[in-house]
């Protein structure tokens, strides 16, 4: 009923994945976002529109003139919201109908994820499908009732008509619907309290991952589907499967992904870094925008599967991913930038997509003379690494033996010469013009970047990952970190703004508590368990079991959300249960482990069918059905045996120290004076200490 009551309006509705565009200027409006930080809103500036921004004055002032709210969603990585902006907003026909008939409100998605998801859950309910841009009309109050994403001008003119007009006539049919879609809205997003369900079982899980195989692209890694987004958690949760379970096929299945992605197109072979996902099957092309969260969670992964694998090829994926982040996304304050556009100018000064990334068989030879044979069978100059008109995007699709042999070469020679090439072509690539650059820092995203920077440290051994990680932790601790253990969500020209959210803390919370595993300095542990306990005074939702995605302390929207689906970054609540499970290993009495376990019931009815979707969660299922260690080294060279420790690849531990007691029960009572000594802990009952990281090792 709900798709059919406003049907009629809904025309010209496409929803296409967002790309990005780069600057343009125009001065003769100027708006209310002028006064905004975010990059996103400061496009729309100068629009003929009278964008606001989302706060309550501007809600209030709504209901208090009785009109309808249009709601404009979007981010700066975002080709279609650009496209939508030149036929639309910056048209002076469409901006004095939606000036007459509306207050207008522009939302950058990445600040307000507590609006977008609300109105992204409206949208797929009113049309079946979403996408950004979303735009949405809504009540005075902030209830939708009409929804789509990118739509003409003709269009988006006669929708806004008709429902300006309908709101006028019809108004009891308009708020009539508008509270059936709100309590849908609300419907959706109920998750229960399981108090009957047993645990879920090591038997359940191979049959739920036996299920979740069918979608496995076992040629060219992923999933059988394009486009192809890279979802560390997925492989990340496999990896661990894979280990710890004994499970070659799946570890075979993960090697051949991470290999796929990392001889792709979609890995910037010339610069480092990931783009956000490949549009075809094989990895090839991408869509070029490269994000920090993205660019994170896929420095852990590469660098927990090279310290359990040894593949050298991870190693040098992790490397050049640092190159790209630290060369173009930090910031001098510590932190990291969001993400750089898709788009740029090509040589004849046209916005092009990929046209910084893109070369012709032309350029590639001249560039690179004598090389040029090797590199083009290596990165396939040929039809298989071709993209559209002149263009090749970089790919591989053999290994470094087969080059090698087949070129008569030494594998170092090989790696020279292509070395050589890269260099070349990053010199000439940066004289060309650059993607446009959102400078806002998030506190999320950086979390993640900060839990990659220590995963790349504590795997491959680099003090410089280490002293890059103590920046950002030290950026965040500063400029996020309320006096009242609360965090902001974003920062951007030293200014702190956004009371953050649920994600903000568990990235935050699980990156502090992993930066304290590699440098035992107790104060990282200290800020993650104040974050915690403030999550579970502002957040947590008694009834459900489960923590809401907005704290108690803001403004009230349709409703609080709960996000429990593991997507291209996990669910906050899934990362809560976890850093609740790791955080009870060190504070036993404080009744995490008991929230962290009934979370997972919450949720777990959803895992045998739709593993993919809640593969976070599925790190909870192991840990508490398999043997979980709290590796406990104390001793005047704790810091030093912590450091052989923290190489291994053991998903199933968490990892204290000290030189004297410390404060945490683990280190209690077990100092030998003159030695440095490792325990071996399950719930507090460890083994006899040993006297070397070997020896702790073969414990495991």
């Amino acid at each position: 009923m709900m798709k059919k009551v406003l049907s009629f309006i809904l025309v010209g509705t496409t929803v296409i994945s967002c790309k990005p565009k780069s600057e343009k200027v125009s001065h003769e409006h100027t708006n209310a976002l002028i006064h905004e930080t975010s990059p996103y809103l400061l496009q729309h500036a100068h629009n003929p529109v009278n964008w606001e921004a989302w706060h309550p004055e501007v809600l209030q002032r709504a209901q208090k003139e009785d009109k309808l709210l249009l709601i404009s969603i979007g981010y700066a990585a975002c080709h279609w919201c650009h496209v939508m902006e030149k036929e639309c907003f910056e048209d002076e026909e469409v901006a004095k109908v939606m000036n007459e008939h509306f207050i207008n409100i522009k939302i950058d998605r990445e600040e307000r994820p507590d609006v977008d998801q609300i109105y992204m859950d409206a949208i797929q309910m009113i049309s079946g499908q979403g996408g950004w841009p979303l735009n949405i009309v809504a009540l005075p109050d902030g209830r939708p009732f009409w929804g789509a994403t990118y739509v003409p001008k003709e269009n988006w003119i006669k929708s806004l008509e008709q429902l300006a007009e309908l709101y006028k006539t019809d108004k009891p049919r308009i708020t009539g619907y508008a509270a059936d879609l709100a309590n849908g809205l609300n419907a959706i997003n109920l998750v229960e309290t399981d108090t009957d369900s047993e645990r879920y079982s090591l038997e359940q899980l191979d049959t739920a991952v036996q299920h979740w195989t069918q979608y496995f692209d076992t040629f060219l890694g992923g999933h059988k589907r394009a486009p192809k987004f890279m979802m560390p958690n997925n492989w990340d949760f496999l990896l661990h499967y894979a280990s710890t379970a004994q499970k070659p096929e799946i570890m075979e299945f993960v090697d051949t992904t991470l290999t796929r992605m990392a001889y792709g197109g979609i890995y910037d072979h010339v610069g480092g870094g990931f783009s956000r996902y490949a549009v075809d099957v094989k990895w090839h092309v991408p869509h070029f925008e490269k994000m920090l969260y993205d660019n994170g969670q896929l420095l852990s992964l590469y660098a927990k599967a090279y310290a359990a694998t040894k593949n050298e090829l991870y190693k040098e994926v992790v490397i050049g991913t640092l190159d790209f982040v630290q060369e173009e996304l930090l910031d001098s304050s510590g932190g990291f930038y969001s993400s750089l556009d898709a788009d740029s100018l090509d040589e004849n000064g046209n916005l092009e997509e990929g046209a910084f990334y893109v070369w012709t068989e032309a350029e590639l030879m001249e560039l690179l003379g004598k090389n040029y044979d090797l590199f083009k069978d290596y990165f396939n100059i040929n039809s298989y690494g071709h993209w559209e008109a002149d263009n090749y995007v970089l790919i591989r699709d053999k290994n470094d033996v087969e080059i090698a042999e087949k070129y008569n070469i030494s594998l170092s020679e090989l790696k020279s010469t292509i070395k050589e090439s890269l260099a070349v072509l990053k010199k000439e690539r940066d004289k060309r013009p650059k993607p446009r650059l959102d400078d806002k820092i998030l506190t999320s995203w950086n979390g993640l970047m900060l839990k990659g920077l220590v995963d790349a440290y504590r795997y491959l051994g680099e003090e410089a990952y280490l002293e890059l990680a103590l920046e950002n932790a030290a950026f965040l601790q500063r400029e996020m970190i309320k006096d009242d253990n609360s965090l902001f969500r974003n920062h951007k020209e030293g200014k702190s703004s956004i009371n953050a959210f649920l994600d903000d803390y568990a990235a935050v919370i699980e990156a502090f508590v992993s930066l304290y595993e590699v440098t035992f300095d107790e104060k990282w542990l200290n800020i993650s368990k104040q974050l915690l306990d403030y999550t579970k005074e502002h957040f947590f939702d008694k009834t459900s079991g489960m923590f809401f995605y907005t704290s108690d302390q803001d403004q009230s929207l349709i409703r609080r959300t709960i996000e429990v689906d593991d997507n291209v970054i996990s669910s906050s609540n899934s990362m809560m249960a976890i850093n609740l499970f790791k955080l009870h290993k060190l504070y036993p009495d404080e009744g995490y482990g008991d929230l962290s376990e009934q979370m997972v019931k919450n949720v777990q009815k959803d895992f045998d069918k739709r593993a993919q979707g809640f593969s976070n969660w599925l790190h909870l299922v192991l840990f508490q059905n398999q043997r979980f260690y709290e590796i406990a080294v104390i001793g005047e060279d704790s810091k030093a045996m912590g450091r052989e420790l923290a190489k291994a690849y053991l998903p199933q531990s968490i990892l204290v120290g000290s030189k004297g007691e410390g404060n945490l029960e683990l280190l209690k009572n077990r100092e030998v004076p003159g030695k440095t000594l490792t325990y071996i802990c399950i719930e507090g009952a460890c083994k006899l200490p040993v006297d070397s990281a070997g020896k702790a090792l073969e414990q495991l």
